[in-house]
């Protein structure tokens, strides 16, 4: 079939399984399987794809109309303009999370050697993007998951930092509550078991669940991270960590004994940052 052909028919069919977006996953894919750009669709339609190509493709679209995320179809997800391996081991980079980063480095300024540690950092985008942004940071990244861990250290080598980041097999900051970090930054779970009809059908069944669900309230594995910063940062060191606006009051309560807390908004304007100072 023609590549023109091909491509109206895989968007029809993603329509017909309700899939969001479906020229934008359509296209997507086929330059996956194609390992082509955008440019390249659109000006070869009469392209003829090969029996290999077509099979290759019409697998790819049948995970993505059973809800598989096209970034764990592809192995691929961008994040402040770097490239990322995903699997489902690790959640997927999301722009929202590049709000983290955009309240890290302000606030670095000034330090000549920044001690930074990256709680939970599943496919590693924070705490890779902070070594990128920061030559002169000391790096920590800390993950429960081994499979999680594999990856950040793949994504650390695919962009040569790897030397840059010392990792840790931990649960949250264990055995780093060392007292001398400038930073803690974290993407922790954050979402309620009881929210868990209104998070999206794919996050639920492909993602992680640990990294999306902290339990009941939403609020557990953030309750545990918080003494953990208190006891890890230096003083005048600061804690960011995404969060979600269900949880933003609670959030704020538990950092009542902090200096210059503060939750800033994504674009949407929903609270989507938190931040604080150790006294």
């Amino acid at each position: 079939m023609l590549l023109r052909d091909v491509l109206n028919s895989a968007i029809d069919r993603l329509t017909t399984a309700h899939v969001g977006s479906p020229r934008m996953n359509a296209e997507v894919l086929l330059m996956f399987v194609l390992g082509c750009d955008r440019a390249f669709l659109y000006a070869h339609p009469e392209r003829q794809l090969t029996l290999e190509e077509n099979a290759g493709y019409d697998e790819a679209l049948e995970q993505r109309a059973r809800g598989v995320p096209s970034q764990y179809i592809v192995g691929h997800q961008e994040f402040w303009g770097m490239d990322f391996i995903v699997t489902p081991a690790v959640l997927i980079p999301r722009p929202e999370t590049e709000h983290v980063i955009e309240t890290v480095l302000p606030l670095v300024q000034g330090l000549g050697k920044p001690k930074i540690a990256d709680v939970g950092t599943g496919s590693g985008c924070i705490a890779i993007v902070l070594a990128s942004e920061l030559p002169q940071a000391e790096i920590h990244a800390t993950e429960i998951s081994p499979e999680a861990l594999e990856i950040t250290r793949a994504n650390a080598a695919r962009h040569q930092l790897e030397h840059r980041i010392h990792f840790h097999h931990t649960d949250l900051l264990q055995g780093l509550e060392s007292g001398d970090f400038d930073f803690v930054v974290s993407n922790p779970p954050y979402v309620g078991e009881s929210e868990e009809d209104q998070v999206q059908l794919e996050v639920r069944k492909f993602e992680p669940r640990s990294a999306v669900f902290a339990g009941p309230s939403g609020l557990e594995v953030i309750k545990r991270l918080i003494p953990q910063a208190q006891r890890a940062l230096k003083s005048g060191g600061c804690l960011v960590m995404e969060i979600s606006g269900t949880i933003a009051p609670e959030v704020q309560r538990l950092l009542s004994g902090w200096k210059d807390a503060r939750i800033t908004d994504d674009l949407q304007g929903i609270p989507r940052v938190a931040s604080a100072r150790k006294p």
